[in-house]
Order: structure tokens, then C-alpha cells, then sequence
């Protein structure tokens, strides 16, 4: 085994910036398809009253986010290897991976609907190529950026994307107080009034994607890894203090990446959401799939004036290509992974892995055209992809709780407000999940 000494952690404000990386892939994610389609979609049905809903689904489930990075960087191990450790019953693999897997098909199926909508928003900025084609051109792109490109690549992109995409939301909110549809204190302490909607269906698809939906909690422990976090944290050999006091140390960090993403797409959430309840909802439109774009657009346009439509066609791209970018590259390395675990290809070879990335990042996108071209409705794959992960978040949160009780090691282990913030969290999952599976059941009923 190749001694690996570690490095010691940054200790100031400015040096633990310098490593801070993995949340804003993250975020370049999740600021994205649930925010940009389904968060306006519940505010133009519900208004302000679910407000709160959506701003606790946003923090809530960063505790879960951060112990699955907390594992990956303590331990190295990537997110699917250690579910596929849990115990209980296993055919081939864990019983947790048969769950897993019809949600990640879903999950790289619903890049095909983020691509039609850049497609139509492209369409109405007077492109004039038909969606298909247009489909097809940004699948292939996606494909060749990510496929022979570098890290650093897709981390500068997605940061760039993120970045405007907040800058006009934040604009787009300011404006909106000096139209007709300003939003008054009576609208917030409306929003914030705890009350629950007589229809979830919509409800729970959106809570499932925003903030950190399950693919994101997914993703965010590889990133860690390509980071370096774990590589730097180092090997026991030197002595389990030296290892203790670098893990305690690259943790940290971890944790100020993980809490400074959450501030980001909170507040981004929570802006469309005013957005969509103060203009779409007054309004009384609806976000469907024939209409998404132009109404979605009407955000802007009763904020900026006429020039809002050209600012979201500019805002909806970069959040939406942004979104198929990040999630292809992240989808990518679950295959890679995914594959080993299953058998289906070498574990434990990290060239052959990175060939596998590769080949998958080139792949998944026209996989993702492929479906949009044979089902061309980009809000339906949306809601299902919200579904799916849905579902899957009791699961991520019951392994959450299972790695810090577990198999966590005790010096690493935080206080006595943790482990109760850690089962609220997971408990709040767990609520989202059954309610979504009630949900379905009762539909196959009907």
C-alpha cells in the first residue's frame, strides 16, 4: 500500500475558499429544473401560502447532505459503494441498489426534458431550427464538453451559469416591488403561516428536487472525492492523531462548502418562488407542458418590462443547459461506479474508471436526446423525475443515520444538537418518501 501522510487542512477565511468546489457543482445542479419549472409551478396553483414548505424543504436536508460527504471524505468511499454495504438482504448487490437504480433511470431521463425546454427557449429567442434539431445540437455539445474535458472545465462553467442565474432572479425580485404584483408583509406572513395544501401530489414532486433533492445528496460525496478532500485527509500510518486532526480538518471545510451552497439555493429557490406566486399565481396561469416557457416568462416580462423577456430567455438557458451539464457529469460518474458495483465492469482500477466517466459523459446525453425525441414533454419528465427522487430520500436518510451511529469514527463525531438535526432531517425525508409512495398506491386503485 502506497504511503499516503495526508495534508493538513487551510485554517483562514480566504485559504478554506480555495477549496471550497463541490457545493457550487452541486448547486450549478440544483439551481436548476426544480427551481426554474417546479417551484413557480406550486406557487402559481398554491400563492404564497407554501412558502414555508418550500424554504424547509431547501435547509432540512443538508444534514443528511452533509454526513453522506462526511463518510466519503472520512473513508474515501464513493456514495453507492457504501449503500451497497449496508446490511440486509442482497441479490448481486445490496437490496438499497435495486431501489437506487429505477430512480437513476429517471434521473438521467429527465436531462432529455431539461434539453427540450433550453431547446424551446432558444426557439422563442428566434432560433430558427426546429426543437428536434436543436435538441439534438445541445445533447451533442454536452456530450463532447464533458466527454473531453477537464474538471476544472466543468467547474468554472457551472459556477459562470449559477452566477448569472442568481444575479437575475435577485434583480427580477427588486423590480417587481415598484409593479402591481409587489409583494406586501401580508404575502410573507402568508407564506409562512404552516398551512397545508388539500392536494400533495405537486407538492411533494417539487420537494423532492429542490434544494438538495436525492440525486444531488447523491452526487455531492463524489465531488468531494474528485475534490481531493478524502485524498488529502490521508491514510492512517503516520498515526491516528495526525489522521484524526487532518480528517477534523478537511471536514470543516467540507461543512463551510456544504452550508454556503445551501444559502445559495435557498434563496434562489425562495426568489422564483415569490416570483411565480406574486406574478404567475395573481395571474391565475398554470406551468404545462405546452405553455411552460411563455408562462414562465411572464415572471420577467412584469418585472423588467419588455427587456425581461429577453433576460430570462438569457437566465433560462444558462440555468437549464447549466442543469443538464452538472447532472451529466455527475450522472456519469454513478454509471462508472455503478457498473463496477453490479460486476459489470473492473472495480478497483481508477484508469479504467476514469475511461468509464468518459465514455458515459458522452453516452447519457444521447440517451437523453433519444427519450425527448420519442416523448417530447419536458415538465411530465420533470414531475416524474421529482417523484422518483422523492422516494428514494427515507432511504438516503435511514443511511445517513446508519454511517454516523455506525460506522463513523468517534472522534470525528459532532455534538448533542447534531445527531437530533440529523433525525429530524432524516425523519422529514422519511415523510416526503411514504407520502409519495401512499400516493402512487392510492393512484392504482382508483
Amino acid at each position: 500500500m502506497t504511503h499516503n501522510p495526508g495534508v493538513a487542512a487551510p485554517t483562514g477565511l480566504l485559504s478554506t475558499l480555495r477549496h471550497v468546489g463541490p457545493g457550487l457543482i452541486l448547486t450549478a445542479g440544483i439551481v436548476g429544473t426544480g427551481e426554474l419549472v417546479l417551484t413557480p409551478r406550486v406557487a402559481a396553483e398554491h400563492g404564497f401560502s407554501l412558502l414555508w414548505l418550500i424554504v424547509l424543504g431547501c435547509i432540512v436536508k443538508v444534514f443528511v447532505q452533509i454526513e453522506l460527504g462526511r463518510q466519503a471524505v472520512a473513508t474515501g468511499v464513493t456514495t453507492l459503494q457504501a449503500l451497497d454495504s449496508l446490511p440486509g438482504p442482497r441479490a448481486r448487490v445490496s437490496w438499497i441498489m435495486w431501489i437506487w437504480l429505477p430512480v437513476f433511470i429517471a434521473m438521467i431521463t429527465v436531462i432529455g426534458g431539461i434539453l427540450g425546454g433550453t431547446a424551446e427557449v432558444l426557439r422563442m429567442a428566434g432560433v430558427d431550427l426546429p426543437v428536434p434539431v436543436l435538441v439534438i445540437a445541445l445533447g451533442a455539445v454536452c456530450s463532447v464538453l464533458i466527454g473531453f474535458g477537464r474538471y476544472a472545465l466543468i467547474e468554472i462553467m457551472c459556477m459562470v451559469m449559477v452566477a448569472a442565474f442568481i444575479v437575475a432572479t435577485g434583480i427580477a425580485l427588486v423590480l417587481l416591488q415598484g409593479t402591481p404584483f409587489r409583494i406586501t408583509g401580508a404575502n410573507l406572513v402568508e407564506g409562512f403561516s404552516f398551512r397545508l395544501p388539500d392536494n400533495f401530489a405537486a407538492v411533494f414532486a417539487a420537494f423532492g428536487v429542490i434544494g438538495v433533492g436525492a440525486a444531488e445528496l447523491i452526487f455531492y460525496p463524489y465531488w468531494c472525492l474528485e475534490k481531493g478532500y478524502a485524498r488529502r485527509v490521508g491514510s492512517r500510518s503516520d498515526g491516528y492523531a495526525a489522521w484524526l486532526a487532518r480528517a477534523r480538518g478537511w471536514l470543516r471545510v467540507m461543512r463551510f462548502d456544504a452550508w454556503c451552497s445551501m444559502a445559495v439555493y435557498t434563496s434562489t429557490t425562495a426568489g422564483f418562488y415569490l416570483l411565480g406566486a406574486a406574478v404567475l399565481h395573481a395571474k391565475g396561469l398554470s406551468v404545462t407542458n405546452a405553455d411552460m416557457i411563455p408562462t414562465l416568462a411572464q415572471m420577467y416580462v412584469e418585472t423588467f418590462g419588455p427587456m425581461g423577456f429577453w433576460v430570462f430567455i438569457g437566465g433560462a438557458v444558462a440555468t437549464l443547459y447549466s442543469t443538464a451539464f452538472a447532472a451529466t457529469a455527475s450522472n456519469a460518474r454513478l454509471v462508472a461506479d455503478a457498473l463496477g458495483i453490479f460486476g459489470l465492469a473492473k472495480s478497483g482500477d481508477p484508469a479504467a474508471f476514469r475511461a468509464r466517466v468518459r465514455w458515459a459523459s458522452i453516452g447519457l446525453p444521447i440517451y437523453a436526446v433519444i427519450v425527448y425525441l420519442l416523448w417530447p414533454q419536458p415538465v411530465t419528465l420533470i414531475v416524474i423525475n421529482g417523484i422518483g427522487q422523492a422516494i428514494l430520500l427515507p432511504f438516503l436518510g435511514g443511511a445517513a443515520v446508519y454511517f454516523y451511529f455506525r460506522r463513523l469514527d468517534p472522534g470525528l463525531k459532532s455534538g448533542r444538537v447534531w445527531p437530533v438535526m440529523l433525525w429530524t432531517s432524516a425523519a422529514s425525508l422519511a415523510s416526503v418518501g411514504l407520502w409519495q409512495f401512499y400516493e402512487q398506491i392510492s393512484r392504482l386503485w382508483r
